[in-house]
């Protein structure tokens, strides 16, 4: 995986047997193991948004073009335009020509 030949500490839920688990459940698990959630699914925005946190920063794929090497190469933007604002704490809504950083809490 791109995350992990370049370094980052990565853990899918399904490698931890997690896959099931609910959002806020996931929400919970990565506050308290400061991580950032990568998803498609639009309700942990929604989530964060209600919580009033700042943390876990949320990167939310809204591509069209779902393929990996597509996924990578905006990922690798986000990173490295956006870094300062997920150590802050953030959503990050991520499409194909543009990303929107939203500081937490919302």
């Amino acid at each position: 995986n791109w995350l992990r030949q370049n370094g980052y500490d990565v853990i899918h839920l399904r490698e931890e047997g997690l896959q099931r688990t609910t959002d806020a459940e996931i929400v919970k698990k990565a506050t308290k193991e400061r991580r950032t959630i990568l998803t498609c699914d639009l309700d942990f925005g929604d989530l964060m948004a209600t919580s009033g946190e700042i943390c876990p920063s949320i990167i939310v794929f809204r591509l069209q073009n779902e393929r990996p090497e597509n996924v990578n190469r905006r990922l690798e933007q986000v990173l490295k335009e956006s870094s300062d604002a997920l150590e802050k704490g953030a959503i990050i809504s991520v499409e194909e020509a543009r990303h929107r950083v939203r500081l937490l809490p919302i």
